[in-house]
């Protein structure tokens, strides 16, 4: 199995993807070392502040080390320059807002997985078009499950992720497994600004494992 399918797999086993930026490195390698003490296996860190890249780095090389079977992808990715410099960050997959023919010609020329947002079916169809595996569903909390619901039967064998606005809270993600989504994207409401500013990492690693408990009990 290529890498492309094993990340693919690791994301649907964990049922959810953490998502998030924050400018301090060390906070953030922090978040996410409490995430991957929780059991979590594929993160997603974001391109939103000019310290994203360098932190990507840092990232990146501590978990190499410490967390060798943690997939790190990065997320916020528009234009195929951006594409480039975090694959040869060693970033391990792509995650977009938006569909890119750039961003699309970079991870099909380095065989990556890359994840377009899109919004309309029109979107999914073209995200099909450049063989996305799995396309995330944005911005979540606008659309709602029951879109998810009303356009699955369109897109036989899709796998879609619904990122922006999901609850750590059972109904909620519940709601998102019966519309049809494979896995959901977990942004600010599982990693807030005040775990962030205030670092509070037990509590982030308790929620963690909380959200992980309830993606299971919902899949």
């Amino acid at each position: 199995m290529n890498k492309k399918n094993k990340i693919v797999d690791a994301i649907l086993s964990q049922g959810m993807l953490p998502l998030f930026f924050y400018a301090d490195a060390e906070v953030s390698l922090e978040v996410i070392r409490s995430m991957y003490n929780a059991g979590v296996r594929v993160v997603e860190y974001t391109n939103r502040g000019p310290e994203a890249l360098s932190n990507f780095y840092t990232i990146k090389r501590t978990a190499e080390k410490d967390m060798p079977d943690l997939y790190l992808g990065i997320g916020t990715i528009k234009t195929g320059l951006e594409a480039e410099a975090f694959v040869d960050a060693g970033a391990d997959f792509i995650v977009s807002p938006i569909i890119d023919s750039e961003v699309a010609l970079v991870t099909n020329n380095h065989d990556m997985l890359w994840i377009p947002g899109c919004m309309t079916p029109t979107e999914i169809h073209v995200a099909q078009q450049y063989n996305a595996k799995l396309i995330k569903i944005f911005p979540a909390n606008i659309l709602g499950p029951a879109y998810i619901s009303s356009i699955w039967e369109l897109f036989p064998g899709q796998l879609f992720i619904p990122t922006g606005g999901v609850e750590v809270e059972a109904a909620n993600i519940a709601e998102w497994f019966r519309s049809g989504v494979c896995a959901v994207g977990m942004g600010s409401k599982l990693i807030s600004r005040n775990v962030l500013d205030k670092k509070l990492y037990h509590q982030l690693y308790n929620d963690t494992l909380k959200a992980l408990e309830l993606v299971q009990l919902s899949k």
